[in-house]
């Protein structure tokens, strides 16, 4: 009797887990269909971390960079600083400031 109430426990756990991991994908396809649909219509589906203003992306030297209509800020994504400071040709300001933050 004690194995039957083990294999049902096992099933309802299993039984668990499988709708909690399709509710996540199903979350994480909401996500990415959201976000699409905001880089469609040339809008950032991400919230700026200072306030809560919706980001737009803008183009600047080549590079997109999420700027915050409401407080101002600027953000760059992963690699983005990297790429504005490259492209300056005899070290402008920027480069210099990346620089100087950067062997610290």
């Amino acid at each position: 009797m004690g194995d039957a109430m083990d294999d049902r426990r096992k099933g309802l756990e299993e039984e668990y887990f499988h709708r909690k991991n399709k509710e996540a994908i199903e979350k994480m396809r909401e996500k990415m269909r959201v976000a699409e649909e905001a880089k469609t219509a040339g809008t950032s589906s991400m919230q700026c971390p200072r306030c809560d203003g919706t980001l737009e992306t803008k183009t600047f030297e080549n590079v997109e960079v999420d700027i915050c209509p409401k407080c101002g800020g600027l953000w760059l994504d992963s690699g983005e600083l990297e790429q504005l400071t490259g492209r300056e040709a005899g070290g402008g300001w920027l480069s210099g400031l990346w620089n100087n933050w950067n062997s610290e």
